[in-house]
């Protein structure tokens, strides 16, 4: 019940949009390169025995499998009468190089497990912990479209984590549905920013900025959509351009950079991926405030920063 199966990563048993063969082709691999993490992981003895496997996976769609493999890692850890070390472990390894995406997939585990084996999850780091609401945002898009796109249904009180702000993981949470209607509206800028702005307008920042983040990462547009999505942004321009830095950062830090990462950076956020993830490094916050969580301050500094360089 708990491991997804292969069949529902293809694009027409979710119903998602079909832009052309190769945007299928991307989308239903980066759905197996996650489902191959998850297997090596859940099949591994240790979560260092998984490793190898990880490792083969083509370097643009390796984030992926790590991804998945953090979420296998999650579940067992959560599941009651053993070791609940994995992902502790796995980011004591070479998972620390991939922590944006392990993160992203405890959030995936999160979606489930029921809520009294949450406390289970492990994520220490204060800034990174709502990249958890992120994946946890982007599974219930990805698999639940109908409730959290099409009649954009949002999570009210969400109990984690449990020293909150709660009001912050409603954003968090949106972050993730952006970046996974990447992937319902088929890579396609044009449909992708139509689902976007049939939500209300005070949720469309964290959804252009997620989906900013995936058109960098997982790719599937040119130069000439790029730009396009970009202009549907409108205000949340800044936003994009946030989202695509992060993207890069994440796959800097993996060593994981391709081709599509420069071309996208350099479109959405006006910087090479060099320059946005030294961006993302010395905007990084030391703490959370009295008013918002550092992940959020984090954000909008790096989004204001580009902003004005944008502006220069």
């Amino acid at each position: 019940m708990i491991t997804p199966s292969s069949s529902e990563t293809k694009v027409d048993v979710r119903g998602f949009h079909r832009k052309n063969p190769a945007a299928v082709e991307l989308l239903e691999t980066v759905g197996e390169s996650f489902l191959t993490g998850y297997a090596a992981a859940a099949e591994a003895r240790t979560p260092a025995d998984a490793e190898p496997a990880l490792e083969t996976v083509r370097p643009q769609f390796r984030g992926f499998a790590y991804e998945g493999a953090a979420m296998a890692l999650a579940v067992l850890d959560a599941l009651p009468g053993g070791r609940s070390d994995r992902v502790q472990t796995f980011l004591a390894g070479r998972g620390a190089d991939h922590v944006y995406m392990a993160y992203v997939g405890v959030g995936w585990a999160m979606a489930r497990l029921p809520r009294f084996r949450w406390s289970k999850l492990y994520a220490p780091d204060p800034l990174l912990r709502w990249l958890v609401l992120d994946g946890y945002g982007f599974h219930q898009a990805y698999f639940h479209t109908r409730r959290y796109v099409h009649e954009q249904y949002q999570e009210q009180d969400f109990p984690w984590p449990a020293d909150g702000p709660r009001w912050y993981a409603r954003r968090a949470i949106d972050q993730g549905i952006g970046r996974a209607m990447w992937f319902v509206g088929g890579t396609d800028a044009g449909v992708v920013a139509d689902l976007i702005d049939r939500f209300p307008a005070e949720r469309r920042s964290d959804l252009y900025g997620g989906a900013g983040l995936a058109a960098t990462y997982a790719g599937g547009a040119d130069a000439d959509e790029l730009r396009l999505f970009l202009d549907r942004a409108g205000k949340h321009r800044a936003e994009v351009a946030q989202g695509s830095a992060f993207a890069a950062t994440a796959r800097l830090t993996a060593g994981l950079e391709t081709p599509h990462t420069g071309l996208a950076t350099s479109v959405l956020a006006g910087a090479t991926p060099v320059e946005a993830n030294r961006i993302c490094d010395e905007q990084r916050p030391t703490g959370d405030s009295p008013l918002e969580p550092g992940y959020e301050i984090w954000r909008r500094a790096i989004a204001d920063e580009l902003r004005i360089r944008g502006r220069r």
